[in-house]
């Protein structure tokens, strides 16, 4: 940090090269050079975890869980990247031939081309997987429970060439998400995992969440296609997975419904038996669908509780603007909320 303040706010790989390659002589200049700002970052590292842990044993004196979220890459211009290179595919300058992205799917024609950088399996594995046992031990200091974002990527990534500008031309790179996951459950005496099980999921994915009895995710705004064989009907939930309305990367349910494009009307109407007279009315029932699935965990965005539209929308992937600017207000808490939502807990007992 004290080098990005340095180099005004630029990237880690747009330094002068001695301190880019992180050689000896140059970072211990800069030790000396910058002790202030080092000291004042450490300073303000130890304030946020006190705090945080702070929040934490008060959250657990109140049988409260934090339910962390863990991206499976990292960015470029991130300390793990400069500080331990090798772990992934790039040149000690930074340069890639390829970078991390998904395929097409519902939310992009063309893909979405995140540009993280890939990692270096063959070597993280030489190293028994030493730098994600570092990952996890901090997650698990901060978390209860962590959701693996992008799950799939420990069994194949989808590797695209850094040139291009979409993900179109991508490819499936499989990676030994087996032997990391293996590796991982040898060395913490607890590891309560989440797979975010969405998107294109093979059989091969499949086969490794259910290889460590990883439960995994169910979004009802994906349900109602008139297919009745989709796997996020509640009649299709299981015990070991997570019911969301919708997730951080959806609409607002109130949104959701607002756009018939997004589902069948007649089929969600015959499968509630509901005759829908209102958006409002809409979100209520996909709630309480939503508490009363058989699985664990029911997870409801503010944004549904509070009747939100699109404006409230958290994320849209692919685009990289206008996202995580919503902010909870408390005072929008009114105490008819709370109680009905105490009411639908005991009802289903959540």
């Amino acid at each position: 940090m004290a080098l990005k303040n340095h180099h005004h706010n630029q990237p880690w790989y747009e330094w002068p090269t001695a301190v880019r390659h992180r050689e000896k002589q140059a970072l211990e200049h800069a030790r000396q050079q910058f002790q202030s700002t080092i000291k004042q970052t450490v300073f303000e590292q130890f304030v946020f975890f006190s705090q945080w842990h702070e929040l934490r044993n008060y959250a657990r004196k109140h049988e409260v869980e934090l339910f962390g979220d863990m991206p499976i890459f990292v960015a470029t211009d991130s300390a793990d990247v400069w500080a331990q290179r090798e772990n992934f595919l790039m040149n000690e300058d930074g340069d890639m031939d390829f970078v991390a992205g998904v395929p097409p799917d519902a939310f992009s024609k063309t893909g979405q081309r995140w540009g993280n950088p890939l990692y270096d399996w063959e070597y993280m594995q030489s190293t028994g997987f030493s730098w994600w046992k570092q990952r996890f031990n901090t997650q698990l200091e901060l978390f209860d429970m962590i959701r693996i974002d992008h799950f799939r990527g420990l069994q194949a990534c989808w590797q695209i060439p850094a040139e291009d500008e979409t993900a179109i031309n991508g490819s499936w790179v499989e990676v030994p998400g087996r032997e990391l996951l293996q590796a991982l459950f040898e060395t913490f005496h607890r590891l309560p995992l989440i797979a975010e099980d969405l998107g294109l999921i093979t059989d091969e994915v499949i086969e490794l969440k259910e290889l460590f009895n990883l439960p995994g995710m169910k979004v009802l705004q994906f349900a109602f296609d008139g297919n009745n064989n989709n796997p996020h009907l509640p009649h299709r939930h299981e015990l070991n997975a997570l019911i969301y309305t919708g997730t951080h990367d959806n609409d607002t349910t109130l949104g959701w419904f607002n756009d018939k494009s997004n589902y069948n009307k007649a089929y969600f109407e015959d499968y509630t038996g509901q005759k829908i007279e209102s958006a409002e009315q809409a979100v209520w029932i996909m709630m309480r669908l939503a508490m009363a699935s058989v699985s664990f965990l029911t997870v409801l965005p503010m944004q549904d509780l509070l009747m939100l539209d699109s404006s409230a929308r958290m994320n849209s992937p692919g685009t990289i603007s206008n996202n995580w600017r919503w902010r909870l207000d408390s005072s929008v808490m009114k105490p008819e909320l709370i109680k009905e939502l105490s009411r639908l807990i005991k009802l289903y007992q959540r």
